[in-house]
């Protein structure tokens, strides 16, 4: 519901609206009439070319696009949800990261793909995941973009000591630098001050040319209400960054291209390609059954040099421009009009969302 109307121009063409028939309003909870239950909410002119504001009822269904995050907006949408909760949502919230990963660990399924991951209380969890792995990540439970992430490695034996590099919540770079194991716990608990953080187990990704790179992957309900893979892309961080978030710094890259380069094989890539659509359907169909009604999942997957796949994080509400920077236009407009098809499909199905099936099924 992020008040944008350059960004949902760009992402809801008028086009896509006038071939499904269908009117697509832009609006916040603060554009609500509580009264007069009414919205003031955006409308694009597809004569025009502008977006003007109107009165406007309810819609019969809403996609909601805001993210978790720590803000009054936030506060007012979960305000709204409550206030209107029998309303028709294409999607529900699913819940935190440190959830999503206990509850994929339930299943044998999802555990194989699962990195080894702990919640943070202390610096007995630090060294304990430090014993088991070379390089472990901490992470914010409800960050999105990369931001409050920060990436140790242990050295060497005979080296000691810890390097250490990350990317603030602002967004900026932490600079590499070596530390001792005192040093880091007093860097880990102040780092971790004033929000509930996750320590990860770190997947081998780094590239010949030392930058960090993992794959997107997007499925979504079709026309039919049935989960569909729609595409994947590969994501290159930026210099010194761990993370390899577009909005970081990153690039996009077609994800057959990096996959054979990465596996050393087109073969390879493709088997694994194959793999991980099949788990992106089933994760998506699961996670609907455990927790609520969805439209479309992002998966963002770390890939080994032997093809093993591992589940990093998910999004319920992803951003689809990884495909147009990758330069695949095909993919990126299937992104965009199957949320609007399956909004359609619901209408004509007396707004009834559809089951967790999957094409395979």
């Amino acid at each position: 519901m992020k008040k944008d109307p350059a960004s949902i121009k760009s992402s809801l063409s008028c086009s896509c609206t006038h071939v499904y028939d269908a009117c697509v309003i832009v609006f916040t909870p603060a554009d609500v009439h509580p009264s007069k239950e009414q919205i003031h909410a955006l409308i694009y002119d597809p004569k025009s070319g502008k977006w003007s504001r109107k009165w406007r009822s309810f819609p019969h269904m809403i996609y909601d696009r805001c993210r978790i995050q720590r803000s009054s907006r936030f506060q007012q949408l979960l305000r709204f949800r409550e206030r209107y909760k029998d309303l028709v949502f294409l999607n529900r919230p699913l819940r935190n990261k440190w959830t999503i990963h206990q509850t994929f660990s339930q299943k044998t399924r999802f555990r194989q793909h699962m990195p080894e991951t702990l919640l943070y209380h202390s610096s007995v969890d630090l060294q304990r995941m430090l014993k088991a792995y070379p390089v472990i990540y901490i992470k914010p439970i409800n960050g999105t973009g990369g931001r409050g992430i920060l990436r140790i490695e242990r050295l060497r034996v005979g080296k000691g000591g810890y390097d250490i590099q990350g990317r603030r919540q602002d967004r900026r770079i932490i600079a590499p630098r070596k530390v001792s194991q005192a040093r880091l716990e007093g860097i880990v608990r102040q780092w971790c001050i004033g929000g509930r953080f996750l320590v990860q187990q770190g997947i081998p990704l780094r590239l010949p040319g030392g930058r960090f790179h993992d794959y997107r992957m997007l499925v979504q309900k079709n026309g039919h209400g049935v989960w569909e893979f729609t595409g994947m892309a590969g994501r290159v961080g930026a210099a010194r960054s761990v993370t390899s978030n577009l909005h970081g710094g990153g690039h996009a890259v077609r994800a057959e291209i990096l996959l054979k380069k990465w596996l050393g094989s087109a073969e390879k890539s493709d088997r694994v390609i194959k793999n991980a659509e099949k788990l992106g359907l089933e994760a998506a169909a699961y996670l609907e059954d455990s927790f609520s009604a969805l439209c479309e999942l992002a998966l963002d997957l770390a890939i080994d040099r032997e093809g093993r796949i591992y589940v990093l994080e998910v999004n319920p509400k992803p951003a689809r421009e990884v495909f147009a920077r990758a330069g695949d236009g095909g993919t990126y407009h299937k992104a965009l009009i199957r949320p609007l098809e399956y909004a359609l499909w619901m209408y004509n199905n007396k707004n009834t969302p559809s089951s967790a099936k999957t094409t395979e099924e």
